[in-house]
């Protein structure tokens, strides 16, 4: 070697959506929408509500049926699989409001998100490790936990399916802040053993903190992509609430 410095390696693509168009009967909740999710990275997908964003996670888990588009899972096209096919091929989703059981236990939940798991670095042992809080509440009924808590079970549900790309959707939504401060400082854990994330939020500034890139949506379409370091304040702002740069009023307008 003549002493050059190495190039870092691109992350190979997980996930790989194409001009997905979703729509709700008449309605187009996600319009011509293109993104990608590689290993080990965090795609902080923000936005308005009302933008499109569930509906975009949704449809990447299988729970809604795009118009026009194509999803793609490590090179396969699986815009025709169902959701539990989807599942099993390594795509998780948490969705916004836990949807837990909650006649079970925390640790009867997690059994169910670890049945027929595909092999990798996760398991119940791991989970408690990851929460350490939930091994003196293994046996309690998830009804009986906090927001935050039962939040906290739904990732390890997700997690011990041993997925390539998890889908977060509003993980913070109603919660204390100090609450998910706690639930995001799991996601460097989890992108370490490469898992691509797909991060629906609402809070920009949580958002920004964890994320390798950025995509807003507003009303259903792209207005702005990019890394958090390249992306300006007033640039995400305009995206987020769809006013035009050119309206922000100067200084000496303002005086």
């Amino acid at each position: 070697m003549d002493g050059a410095s190495k190039e870092v390696p691109p992350r190979a693509d997980l996930l790989v959506v194409n001009e997905l168009s979703v729509y709700h009967g008449q309605l187009c909740a996600v319009d011509n929408v293109s993104l990608r999710v590689g290993e080990g990275e965090v795609l902080a997908i923000i936005g308005a509500n009302g933008a499109g964003k569930s509906t975009l996670l949704f449809t990447i888990a299988g729970l809604h049926r795009q118009k026009t588009g194509t999803i793609s899972y490590r090179g396969d096209d699986i815009s025709r699989l169902v959701a539990h096919r989807r599942v099993r091929r390594g795509i998780s989703l948490v969705p916004e409001g836990r949807r837990l059981f909650n006649s079970l236990s925390l640790e009867e939940n997690l059994k169910v998100g670890s049945h027929k798991a595909a092999e990798g670095p996760f398991d119940i042992a791991s989970i408690y490790a990851l929460f350490p809080w939930m091994v003196d509440r293994r046996h309690q009924k998830v009804l009986l936990l906090s927001g935050g808590e039962q939040q906290a079970v739904a990732i390890g549900r997700a997690l011990v399916a041993n997925p390539k790309v998890l889908l977060l959707d509003e993980v913070s939504l109603g919660l204390a802040p100090i609450v998910i401060e706690r639930l995001y400082e799991v996601i460097p854990d989890i992108v370490r053993q490469g898992i691509g994330v797909l991060l629906v939020e609402q809070d920009v500034a949580q958002g920004l903190r964890v994320a390798t890139r950025v995509h807003c949506l507003l009303e259903g379409k792209t207005s702005l992509v990019g890394t958090p370091a390249e992306l300006t304040s007033v640039e995400i702002e305009h995206a987020y609430f769809g006013s035009d740069l050119h309206d922000t009023p100067s200084a000496s307008e303002t005086s």
